[in-house]
């Protein structure tokens, strides 16, 4: 604090009065003086005074905001010393303080998570807006072009959120939350963005600097928070997998003939180190995977996990996944359809998995999920294949006891089950009856109630007497849809258990299941599918007076119930199937004495296609009860018929093809038209109608020959009165079509072997071309020789014509120069000097195209080598990194101003190829170099705005591995791009390209190493190629070239 002191008037003022008390008679005369002096001193003193107070005030308030904001940062510090291993506290006192102390509308605080932007921490402000704010993130830092800028390192602000320069998602995100201005500071990690704050304000305008400065601190404070957790989390997961393996071994040593606890100790340490929702250990056995152990989450999620197993290894997407011995996860179980029911279940939406390896086999799995959607780390997976190592040892030592237990409880199993349905093998009542009245009794319900599906719909089964009013409330509510909001519906529709622990007090049941709850007189009720093939058929559901969950033995004996009534109820849908099977089987064999009737027509006609069409008209009307049959097939535009049967008549020989007609329909559309009545299809089928009416049908049904997915005809059936046909009728018919079909193939075979002879020709006719091209290559490989010679001899004289021109050029140079000092007549000097710049020029010129051409023998040279190096395996990735490099410094040192973007995208899998690596190499450098060439040309014409890239990939494709160089240049037009594999042919200027290199790539990849070599492009966008090599080849040294 400042110390006020007099002001030096002041003093003498007061010197003065002393002074007038000495001498008091000239104190007299100078009376009015000095206390005209002394007002004015007195004047100045109490300004001075007011200037300090308001001088010490404001002091006093910045005192009081530097001890506010220093308070803040020690209670942040604070909170980070009590949480060392989460970072949200902090984020939350953070955000808090941040919205105090710069006087802000609202703080945020968001975390950077690869591209995603997750809320950590936010200050409220209205229910609405938060509910807004939550449900707006995660979201793709892409989606704001303001975060990215952030993401980068800088921090920005809005003075006024609806100014136009504010992005559009910035300006609903303003209006949700309702503030007008708003300041982003990256959090920064070492460097690195790891997240932001932002601040906002209802009132529009910029953050002060010292606000600006207290952010930044914050955004400090939040950054070492989460680092702290890092390196905290860090440290105790290492501890605590040690721990965990201790733990597991020591559960091992102590149960050395049951595994069960082994697995149990499994699933809760891999699930508590993980971090995991829950975790399952399962085990492969007899072609299904079993559920061995895994950790509980809710009653009815475990229940269904338990209902899952065990999961035949066709319905078990993860045995495909960890095929290869390897983890996998599913970072979104809602992408994939056939986890989709499971999880929903049981409550997760991501899924790691590690499977169980013993002697390279996959006896088993451990699975691992979690609530929310991602993937999991590298430690993670690490992790559980560590935990999965050590179940399998477990395995090992109690295999045999499991599989001799597992086989005793299945045949236990069967044995009750087939006790049950021993009293009522027919009628599937009693059984009904009694499942009831014994799930009440052995639960110790007050109700029990059966229903089944029925048509989509549930209907009442059997139920316990209670109430009279309470039975007739519940006889009153079947049937009912499989949509309703009832518990016994909800589970028909999921196949799942579903519960409730107390009707009366859980917020999401509706009033009428709570009436109908309280007529009955229960709080309590569980309810689980009778499953068939995994689909439910009914459910059975136990209440109770008493509120609470029911207990895992009671759960588990409801199931038994359920398959027990599942029994009962096939076995009286199998005594009905048996019935209709045998009608079945008395109709199918009369089709089946028909189709070999036709067959054996066609047998003993395979020449000519008409008895074999007459018989299938014949069978076509006899089997499927029509008055009539035709076989149409197609005559150029038109359909032909070729064959008829009955008593309606066809006045035509043929009629045009379209979807006017029934079969123009049929033969266009490629599938079976069935019409209950023509005469009433006055729009959809104009001619077909027509037709009816001259011919007198009425139901009509055509179905289309097809052969090889290609319409060559059409089958008709037709009634004279409305009688639509069957199912079975429309299936037998499209029988008699593919026996149409085999009998005129049987007919065009002989046309097929002329065609195949035709075919063997032209194939003498290629052989003949391609061993032209072998003659070709071969000449082309001479040439290449002849140009290195030619290019080794025009070396020499063509750098003496190089160095004396240039030496020529200096000389002329100093001639001018001495000439400039001598006399020399006007005329005669300007003659000189326009001799000398002429002479100068000149060899200018000599120097300029003696560099093209010695550029032009560089590139013959480099073409024209012959091919070198061993021929083995090679890492196809290691040899595509190699040349990206060697093609970017060789490039760099051209030109060291030329930069471009590369990336590469390797496949792990890429593997090895058999080739030659210093001729594939020679191909890439090539197509790198035409793309550093390319971004280069674009990069000019378009100015410093581009952005030049190229990149370089591999995939692999089984037997072959592709590799991709790509670059966003300025693209091949269409004309050069036929040409552009072409010996000799090039577009770039002179003295920079021979026109050679991409044919020799070319004859590399195709003619060397019996690959391919494609080209995409957009002229003005990009160009890429893409090389396919076999991993195996069988070219030898002797073949290269």
């Amino acid at each position: 604090m400042r110390q006020i002191g007099w002001p030096a008037p002041v003093g003498r003022a007061v010197r003065l009065l002393a002074s007038r008390r000495r001498t008091g008679s000239r104190m007299t005369a100078l009376s009015q003086d000095i206390a005209a002096e002394l007002r004015r001193r007195i004047d100045e003193l109490e300004q001075q005074l007011r200037s300090g107070a308001a001088e010490n005030a404001r002091l006093q308030s910045e005192l009081a905001v530097a001890r506010d904001r220093q308070n803040a940062g020690a209670a942040i510090l604070r909170t980070i010393a009590a949480s060392p291993s989460d970072a949200r506290p902090v984020f939350e006192a953070i955000a808090s303080s941040s919205k105090r102390l710069l006087g802000a509308f609202s703080a945020t605080v968001l975390q950077f998570i690869g591209d995603e932007l997750h809320l950590v921490a936010f200050t409220p402000t209205s229910p609405e807006a938060d509910e807004g704010l939550k449900s707006s993130f995660p979201r793709q830092i892409a989606d704001f072009p303001t975060f990215a800028r952030v993401r980068d390192g800088k921090t920005v602000q809005f003075p006024d959120s609806e100014a136009d320069d504010v992005p559009q998602l910035n300006k609903e995100l303003a209006r949700l939350r309702g503030f007008r201005s708003v300041l982003f500071m990256p959090l920064m990690n070492r460097g690195t963005p790891v997240g932001m704050i932002s601040v906002t304000r209802a009132e529009p305008g910029a953050f002060a600097a010292d606000h600006v400065q207290l952010l930044q601190t914050f955004a400090d404070q939040a950054a070492i928070a989460i680092e702290n957790a890092r390196l905290f989390n860090e440290t105790r997961e290492a501890l605590e997998r040690q721990t965990a393996t201790a733990d597991i071994l020591n559960v091992m040593a102590g149960s050395p003939s049951d595994v069960q606890p082994v697995f149990e100790a499994i699933a809760a340490n891999a699930n508590r180190l993980i971090g995991g929702f829950s975790t399952a250990v399962l085990r492969y056995a007899g072609g299904a995977a079993h559920l061995a152990a895994f950790t509980p989450t809710d009653p009815a999620g475990d229940l269904a996990l338990q209902a899952a197993f065990p999961m035949p290894f066709a319905q078990f997407p993860p045995y495909q996944l960890v095929a290869d011995g390897t983890a996998a996860q599913l970072p979104d179980t809602e992408l994939e359809p056939a986890a989709r029911d499971i999880a929903r279940a049981r409550g997760y939406r991501s899924m790691l998995f590690a499977p169980l390896v013993s002697e390279s086999e996959i006896i088993g799995i451990i699975i691992t999920t979690r609530r929310a959607t991602g993937a999991f780390g590298e430690h993670q997976v690490r992790l559980l294949q560590t935990f999965a190592d050590q179940a399998v040892i477990a395995i090992k030592n109690v295999g045999l006891f499991n599989a001799t237990r597992e086989a005793l409880e299945r045949q236990t199993a069967t044995a009750d089950i087939l006790n049950v349905i021993a009293s009522s093998p027919t009628d599937v009542q009693p059984v009904f009856d009694a499942i009831a009245e014994s799930a009440k009794r052995l639960l110790g319900g007050q109700t029990a109630l059966v229903t089944r599906v029925v048509d989509d719909m549930l209907h009442l089964a059997a139920h316990t007497a209670g109430s009279e009013a309470g039975d007739r409330e519940i006889e009153n509510s079947f049937p009912t849809p499989l949509t309703s909001p009832g518990i016994h519906s909800r589970v028909a529709q999921s196949s799942t258990i579903a519960f409730r622990n107390d009707i009366e007090t859980e917020p999401d049941v509706s009033q009428a299941v709570k009436e109908m709850a309280r007529a009955r007189g229960y709080r309590s009720i569980i309810v689980v599918p009778m499953l068939r093939e995994g689909v439910a058929i009914g459910t059975i559901g136990v209440s109770r007076a008493e509120a609470g969950p029911f207990a895992d033995n009671q759960i588990a004996l409801l199931r038994t119930f359920a398959d027990q009534a599942v029994i009962a109820i096939e076995n009286t849908r199998l005594f009905n199937e048996v019935q209709a099977k045998t009608r079945d089987l008395q109709e199918a064999l009369t089709y089946q004495t028909g189709s070999a009737n036709i067959l054996k027509v066609i047998a003993s006609s395979p020449t000519d296609v008409g008895p074999a069409l007459k018989a299938i008209v014949d069978s076509a009307c006899e089997l499927c009860d029509a008055y009539d049959a035709a076989v149409a097939l197609k005559d150029g535009n038109d359909l032909r018929f070729s064959a008829h049967h009955g008593p309606i008549p066809i006045p035509l020989e043929k009629w045009p093809i379209n979807r006017n007609w029934t079969a123009g329909r049929a033969f266009v559309d490629q599938t079976p038209v069935h019409v209950a009545d023509l005469r009433d299809e006055q729009t959809d089928f104009p001619e077909g109608r027509e037709l009816a009416l001259q011919m007198g049908h009425r139901t009509i049904l055509s179905v289309p020959l097809l052969r090889e997915n290609e319409s060559i005809g059409a089958i008709v059936l037709r009634r004279n009165e409305v009688h639509p046909f069957t199912d079975k009728q429309i299936a037998l018919l499209q029988t008699f079509a593919d026996q149409a079909v085999i009998a005129i193939g049987n007919v065009r075979l002989f046309e097929q072997v002329q065609a195949r002879t035709r075919e063997l020709a032209k194939s003498l006719d290629d052989l003949r071309a391609a061993q032209d091209r072998l003659i070709q290559t071969e000449k082309l490989a001479s040439l290449g020789q002849l140009t290195a010679g030619i290019a080794h001899e025009i070396k020499n004289p063509l750098n003496f014509v190089n160095n004396f021109a240039a030496l020529s050029a200096e000389l002329t140079g100093e001639l001018s120069d001495l000439l400039a000092s001598a006399s020399l007549a006007d005329s005669v000097r300007d003659e000189v000097d326009e001799l000398s710049g002429l002479l100068k020029g000149n060899l200018q010129k000599i120097v300029q195209h003696g560099k093209r051409a010695d550029s032009i023998v560089k590139n013959m040279l480099l073409h024209s080598r012959e091919g070198g190096g061993e021929h083995r395996p090679t890492d196809v990735n290691a040899l595509v990194e190699e040349s990206l490099n060697l093609a970017y410094h060789g490039a760099r040192a051209e030109k060291p101003r030329f930069n471009v973007t590369l990336r590469c995208d390797l496949d792990p899998d890429a593997g090895t190829a058999e080739v030659f690596p210093q001729e594939i190499t020679r191909v890439l450098l090539n197509l790198i170099s035409n793309g550093f060439y390319a971004v280069a040309k674009r990069g000019s014409e378009n100015g410093p705005g581009f952005e030049p890239e190229v990149s370089a990939s591999t995939l692999s494709r089984g037997e072959y591995v592709e590799i991709r160089i790509r670059d966003n240049g300025v693209g091949i037009p269409p004309e050069v791009k036929e040409k552009m594999f072409n010996p000799f042919f090039t577009t770039k200027p002179a003295g920079e390209g021979t026109g050679l290199g991409l044919s020799m790539s070319h004859d590399i990849i195709v003619k060397q190493h019996g690959g391919t070599i494609n080209v995409e492009t957009e002229p003005g966008a990009f160009t890429e190629f893409t090389i396919l090599l076999p991993r195996r080849s069988n070219f030898s040294d002797s073949n290269r070239g």
